[in-house]
């Protein structure tokens, strides 16, 4: 799907578009008062405050009709340029605009307004010249929106819409929207039961439920393995750590607005913990260490907190309340591009056992100019930057620059992955750090018998589970592979009468090969026991009739195919539990 906010044509017309959506609104609700209409990566929307009135369902086709009657008026779209004190009489019945006049900028002499017809509205453009440049356009959802995105203001109503210059191009991005509606990791989470939240436990804590956790306990499994193997050591640390703690990281000065507010507990100050860093520095630090034990690499599946605006919460994919796949290198500086490297080739080894083939690299560096934002030691950032790429360009991958995305006390590479559907996200990332083993006093003794700084390596290989649960779910349409679906087998008996005692018996022995298998013998016709089976994205079902109990035999179906295949009982064991132990993606 085309980002529609960064392509200069589209973001033009989804901008102008957004006007058209509110001098329609103004037609058909006189009294509407309107906030703001920014384009978005999909489009655009506008908050409107409509009084008592409420968006239905309904309403939408309504707008639009009255839209495409703006649009074939083909009025001129005219940029006028008014003083703030102009701007606060022209729009003084609406608080809203006058919010926003009165809080623009002092040096902001002239205000900017767009009119087309009998419609004016504050914007600083640009737009298009006409109305009937409009032509292809659809309102695609509404919502409620507090004014300035705080709880305590007013509800408004919120219209998304998109707009393109041709018909098929509208077309082919509803097709999307579509398909991404299918593949939203929300609405098979619920239909699959793998996670719920709730408004007693708060915005952006989502709970795993069984299936759910079950999954995420295989994830924790794939990688711990891998990890162990590459010599990683895990460990567990607490969920919160003092204030102090993160003053001495400088995450108090750096990520504070990210934080959860500060808890008084005794005489002592506690936060969440936003990363687990911190904590890992520490535990370094617990013993004297030789350059002889280095590389010391320290993992933990870590639960972490971190705020996000309510708005910005959604479902596994942005959350308030993680498990990060996380690990800390302590390095020396020889050992840098070993062990970056081993880093790349774990991302890489991964992805490919989970067929992700569509990404790239990043390397995020500093904005030299913001001193607030990151670590100010140019020596430091200087050294790290020219570190990072010496290393990337031995490894010989390909990366892009990207300056102002760095971390506030190293550059990182993040790997940018296209899903299905939808924008580009960071799953995996690998960052290098000076400064907290510098901030910790870690050292290590060299091979001259002299203390050294010892450089740490951040990195996590899935992100979070929560986020790569997410993408990954929405991936696989929820038909997840069988050695990670929650339910690797249903058992059905033809006939729950006749059938039932063999089933019960390849049900155990399933069991017995820790296979995750369900016995449906409900008194249920055959097909509607299919189809539940299929909804449920289950990779095998099982029918087993008199023949099958006869010759001890599996007639099986596979998810997503009508043929049924039919194998010796010890054949089809075989079969599965060699998916399994090879981790197949289908």
């Amino acid at each position: 799907m085309k980002n529609i906010k960064e392509d200069e044509r589209l973001n033009k017309l989804n901008h102008s578009c957004a006007h058209l959506l509110a001098q329609a609104v103004k037609h058909l609700y006189p009294e509407a008062k309107f906030w703001v209409g920014p384009v978005i990566e999909d489009g655009f929307y506008y908050d409107i405050d409509l009084g008592d009135k409420v968006i239905t369902e309904e309403d939408l086709p309504k707008i639009e009709k009255e839209m495409k009657k703006c649009a074939k008026d083909n009025k001129k779209i005219v940029r006028n340029e008014i003083s703030k004190e102009e701007a606060l009489k022209e729009f003084a019945d609406d608080e809203y605009k006058v919010d926003l006049i009165s809080r623009m900028d002092e040096n902001e002499v002239t205000i900017s307004t767009y009119t087309q017809g009998d419609f004016t509205d504050l914007c600083r453009g640009p737009h298009v010249d006409t109305t009937k440049e409009m032509k292809y356009f659809k309102l695609i959802k509404f919502s409620g929106a507090y004014w300035k995105g705080d709880a305590k203001n007013k509800m408004l109503q919120r219209i998304y819409g998109v707009c393109y210059d041709t018909e098929e191009d509208l077309e082919a991005h509803l097709k999307e929207l579509e398909e991404a509606k299918e593949r939203d990791h929300r609405k098979i989470g619920k239909e699959q039961e793998l996670f719920m939240t709730h408004e007693l436990v708060g915005a952006g804590m989502p709970m795993w439920l069984p299936n759910g956790a079950l999954i995420r306990k295989q994830l924790e499994n794939y990688i711990y393995e891998k990890e162990q193997k590459l010599g990683y050591q895990h460990v567990y640390s607490p969920c919160v750590g003092t204030v102090d703690l993160y003053k001495t990281s400088g995450h108090w000065d750096h990520y504070k607005e990210n934080m959860f507010p500060m808890m008084k507990v005794d005489e002592e100050e506690f936060v969440l913990r936003p990363m687990n860093c911190p904590h890992h520095m520490l535990i370094y630090k617990n013993k004297m260490h030789s350059y002889r034990d280095l590389p010391i690499r320290i993992g933990e599946f870590a639960q972490d907190f971190r705020y996000e605006a309510s708005g910005a919460v959604k479902g596994l994919e942005r959350v308030r309340c993680m498990c990060q796949n996380d690990a800390h290198l302590f390095v020396t500086p020889e050992q840098i591009g070993d062990e970056f490297k081993k880093v790349v080739t774990l991302i890489l080894d991964t992805y490919k056992d989970f067929g992700i083939k569509d990404y790239k690299f990043r390397l995020s560096l500093r904005d030299k100019e913001d001193k607030e934002k990151y670590f100010d030691d140019d020596e430091m950032w200087d050294n790290a930057e020219a570190k990072l790429r010496e290393v990337l360009d031995e490894i010989g991958i390909d990366y892009f620059e990207a300056e102002g995305e760095a971390a506030f006390y190293g550059p990182k590479l993040d790997v940018e992955v296209k899903p299905a559907v939808g924008p580009e996200i960071t799953l995996s990332t690998c960052q290098l750090d000076f400064l907290l083993p510098r901030n910790f006093e870690l050292t290590y003794i060299d091979s001259n018998g002299e203390k050294q700084t010892p450089v740490v390596i951040h990195r996590a290989i899935f992100g979070t589970f929560d986020r790569f649960t997410a993408f990954y779910t929405e991936e696989t349409k929820g038909a997840f592979p069988t050695w990670l679906a929650p339910t690797q087998v249903v058992v059905m008996p033809v006939n729950s009468e006749f059938q039932s005692d063999y089933a019960k018996e390849v049900y155990d022995e399933l069991k017995d090969h820790d296979i995750r298998a369900e016995l449906d013998d409900r008194n249920e016709k055959l097909g509607y026991r299919l189809r539940e089976s299929q909804t449920k994205k289950v990779p095998f079902t099982l029918i087993l009739g008199d023949n099958e109990k006869e010759n001890k035999e599996i007639s099986y179906r596979r998810f997503g195919e009508k043929e049924t295949t039919t194998v010796k009982k010890d054949e089809f064991i075989k079969l599965i539990l060699d998916e399994i132990k090879d981790k197949k993606i289908k």
